[in-house]
């Protein structure tokens, strides 16, 4: 599997909980503690095939992020999942309109979120 799997996430445990979670899977991981350094990891490695988004980021969120990321050509087919500790009502639809093609709330169901990582990877 050639495919990767993009976190981003401000918090260094979420991402270290992800990836022993998605590696135990056979999931390829990368990381990046800002929507910036994500980005920029995305124009560098053309591998990524899916990105799980924190929705919550100081400087750039999730949703300024997924907005800049559909104004760049080679970005903006990649899929990006949601990934928000704030499970309000309407957070999903909020989340699925700005671009999210898939939405999971923190403290993450790993079969919800491998079962969309499927549709992708």
């Amino acid at each position: 599997m050639t495919s990767k799997v993009l976190i981003i996430d401000d918090d260094n445990r979420n991402i270290f909980a992800l990836k022993a979670v998605l590696k135990s899977k056979g999931y390829q991981c990368l990381s990046a503690t800002s929507a910036e350094d994500g980005i920029d990891l995305l124009k560098q490695d053309k591998n990524v095939a899916v990105v799980l988004m924190d929705m919550m980021m100081p400087e750039m969120d999730g949703y300024q992020a997924m907005a800049q990321m559909s104004l760049i050509p080679e970005l903006k087919h990649i899929p990006v999942i949601a990934v928000t500790a704030q499970a309000m009502v309407g957070d999903r639809e909020r989340c699925l309109n700005a671009g999210a093609s898939g939405y999971v709330s923190k403290p993450i169901n790993v079969d919800e979120l491998t079962g969309l990582l499927k549709k992708y990877v």
